[in-house]
């Protein structure tokens, strides 16, 4: 569930009989409210003993996006492979069962993506996601 400070109110944000879809969603979802610059609360629910029981969720918040610099086509570019490379990493973490970051390891992942190609951050991210189980 997520808490909405405008109308002090909490809303299900996803449901799933199992809890890692849920908790993919969940940081999914609390990256992009932080991305529009809002501060999430969430709270886990789910079954255990056959009765509702509330779990720990993680309180780390995401790093800020980073500043672009300069407006010429080689710096968009780069800034756009970055970017994937970004993506890509972020898909290996979130397959290995860590969707919601700290700043620093937003940071760190920044760092990582600036400074790989993009096939060894596709390597990275598959060595990220069989560790993960690779269930997808």
């Amino acid at each position: 569930m997520f808490h909405q400070p405008s109308q002090d109110s909490w809303a299900v944000a996803a449901e799933s009989p199992y809890r890692a879809p849920v908790l993919y969603a969940v940081g999914d979802m609390a990256q992009t409210v932080r991305a529009r610059g809002a501060e999430v609360t969430v709270a886990l629910w789910g079954p255990k003993d056959g009765s509702w029981h509330l779990y720990d969720t993680p309180a780390a918040k995401a790093a800020a996006p980073a500043a672009s610099t300069g407006s010429g086509e080689p710096e968009k570019l780069a800034e756009r492979m970055t970017d994937r490379r970004h993506q890509v990493l972020m898909a290996g973490l979130s397959r290995a069962g860590l969707y919601d970051l700290s700043p620093e390891d937003g940071e760190a992942l920044r760092v990582l993506a600036d400074r790989l190609d993009e096939p060894t951050a596709r390597r990275v991210a598959h060595w990220l996601s069989s560790a993960g189980g690779g269930e997808r």
